[in-house]
C-alpha cells in the first residue's frame, strides 16, 4: 500500500502540470455540487412559500363564501305586515328605512302591500345592515326598483311595467276522481276551475252527475309577459263538459258588462239559483226525515248536507243581499242571502266567512261567501244548505227554476257568428296540440 502511494507521488512529481489540472477539476466539481444544493434549497423554500400563500388565499376565499358580504332576501308578505315592520325584522336601521320610504312614497302608497306579495331586497352585511337594492311590488305587472346611488348614501327609484299579451289556451282532460283533481292535474289555475264549476253548476250536480271517464274542455284567456310567463288569467271563452259521451258546450257571449254563457241554441245557462253551491262535495244527507246524528231522535231535516274538506269554498247560489252573517246556534257560523221576493238561501256550519261578507252586502252568483267547517252541532266538516221559497224551506235538489233568456233578433245572429268563430278556434287549438 505504502509502495503504491509513494509511486503515485513520484508520478505526480514528474507530471506537475497534470496534477494541478486534476486538483483544479476536483475542486470545481465540488464547488458546482455545493452551488446546486444551495439552489435546490432556495427553490424548495420558494415553492413552500408559494404553497402557503395559495393555501391562505384558498382559506380566505372559502371563508368569504361562507360569510358573503351581500345577502339577497325574498320576503313573502303576511297578513297585517307593513313595509317598516318587514325591514325591522331584518335589523335594518330606522334611518335607512325612512330614506327608502320617502323615495317609494313619491311613486305609490308605501302601505299598498298585500298578503303573499314578494318583497325582494339586498343587504350589505359589512356596512351596518345597509340596503343596496329593493323591489317593491305594486301589482302583478308593476313594480318599483330602488337602488343606492354609487358612492353616496342616497337612493333612486324607477317604476317598471311588464307588458302583457293576451293569449287563448285550450285545456282538456279525463275525470278520474273529481273535476277539481283532474283539472289541477291538467295545470289549470284554481280560479278557472271554480268558474268552470260555477258555469255548469246550474245544471250539473258535481257529486251525482259526474262519472269516471267523463271529460272536460276549457278555452280561457291568459296574459303572458315577453318570456311567456303567465301573470293573470281572464275569462273562460268556451267550456264543454262531456257526460257519458254527451257533449254540453257553452259559449261566452255578450257586450260591455252583460256577458254570459249560452248553449249552442243561444239559451242562457244562468238560472235564478245554482243547483249546488259547492264544488267537489259529496251529498251526505238529503232533505226529509232522518235520525239526527247528535240528538239521536228522528226529526225533519229541512236542508241538504254536502260533505267536503274543511276550508272548501262555498259560493252564493244566486245574486242577492246578505241579510245575516253570524253565529246561528246549532248551525254554527251561517250566512243567509235574500235573492228576490220569492227565494232566500242559508249556508251553515262554516269555518269562517269570506272577506267582506256582512249584512247589507250585495253578492253575485258564484261569489265565495265562506268556507266549509264543522261549527255548531256538527259531526264533521260539511255544508248545510237551505232554499226558502216564500218563507217555506223546500228541497233544493228538486227545485225547478226557469232557464235564462233566449237570444233573439240581431243578438241571435251575432251569437251565431261568435259561436262559429269559437268552434273554428277550438278546432285550430286541438290541431296544434296534436
Amino acid at each position: 500500500m505504502k509502495a503504491n502511494i509513494h509511486k503515485l507521488f513520484k508520478i505526480m512529481k514528474k507530471n506537475g502540470l497534470l496534477s494541478f489540472l486534476s486538483i483544479s477539476i476536483l475542486i470545481s466539481i465540488l464547488i458546482i455540487q455545493i452551488y446546486i444544493r444551495t439552489i435546490d434549497a432556495k427553490q424548495e423554500k420558494f415553492i413552500n412559500f408559494i404553497e402557503n400563500v395559495f393555501l391562505e388565499n384558498t382559506i380566505n376565499h372559502i371563508a368569504n363564501n361562507l360569510n358573503p358580504r351581500y345577502t339577497n332576501i325574498e320576503h313573502t308578505v303576511s297578513y297585517g305586515e307593513t313595509f317598516k315592520s318587514i325591514l325591522k325584522k331584518y335589523n335594518i336601521p330606522s334611518s335607512e328605512i325612512a330614506k327608502i320610504e320617502a323615495n317609494i312614497s313619491k311613486k305609490t302608497n308605501i302601505n299598498n302591500l298585500k298578503k303573499d306579495q314578494k318583497l325582494k331586497f339586498s343587504i350589505d352585511q359589512s356596512n351596518n345592515k345597509k340596503i343596496i337594492s329593493l323591489v317593491f311590488p305594486i301589482s302583478k305587472t308593476i313594480k318599483i326598483n330602488v337602488s343606492k346611488k354609487s358612492g353616496i348614501d342616497e337612493f333612486y327609484s324607477e317604476k317598471i311595467v311588464t307588458n302583457l299579451t293576451k293569449k287563448l289556451v285550450l285545456k282538456e282532460g279525463i275525470i278520474k276522481n273529481s273535476l277539481y283533481k283532474s283539472a289541477t292535474k291538467a295545470k289549470i289555475k284554481p280560479n278557472i276551475i271554480v268558474e268552470f264549476a260555477r258555469i255548469y253548476g246550474f245544471e250539473v250536480d258535481f257529486q251525482r252527475d259526474i262519472r269516471k271517464n267523463d271529460a272536460f274542455q276549457i278555452i280561457y284567456e291568459v296574459f303572458e309577459d315577453d318570456n311567456e310567463k303567465i301573470h293573470e288569467t281572464g275569462n273562460i271563452i268556451f267550456g264543454n263538459l262531456i257526460l257519458r259521451g254527451q257533449k254540453n258546450p257553452y259559449y261566452y257571449f255578450g257586450k260591455k258588462k252583460s256577458y254570459s254563457y249560452y248553449d249552442k241554441n243561444g239559451k242562457s245557462v244562468q238560472k235564478a239559483l245554482m243547483k249546488t253551491p259547492i264544488n267537489g262535495a259529496r251529498l251526505s244527507s238529503s232533505f226529509g226525515m232522518r235520525k239526527h246524528p247528535i240528538l239521536g231522535f228522528n226529526r225533519m231535516h229541512r236542508g241538504t248536507d254536502f260533505a267536503a274538506p274543511e276550508g272548501t269554498p262555498i259560493m252564493a247560489s244566486g245574486n242577492g243581499t246578505v241579510v245575516a252573517a253570524k253565529w246561528c246556534g246549532g248551525g254554527g257560523n251561517c250566512v243567509k242571502i235574500k235573492h228576490n221576493s220569492t227565494y232566500s238561501t242559508v249556508y251553515a256550519h262554516m269555518s269562517k266567512f269570506a272577506k267582506g261578507i256582512k249584512p247589507g252586502r250585495k253578492v253575485k252568483q258564484g261569489q265565495i261567501i265562506g268556507y266549509v267547517g264543522s261549527t255548531g252541532m256538527s259531526t264533521g266538516p260539511h255544508l248545510h244548505y237551505e232554499v226558502i221559497e216564500n218563507g217555506k224551506r223546500i228541497n233544493s235538489q228538486k227545485l225547478k227554476l226557469p232557464s235564462g233568456k233566449i237570444l233573439k233578433g240581431n243578438d241571435r245572429k251575432n251569437f251565431e257568428i261568435a259561436r262559429i268563430k269559437i268552434d273554428v278556434l277550438m278546432s285550430d287549438l286541438v290541431a296544434k296540440q296534436n
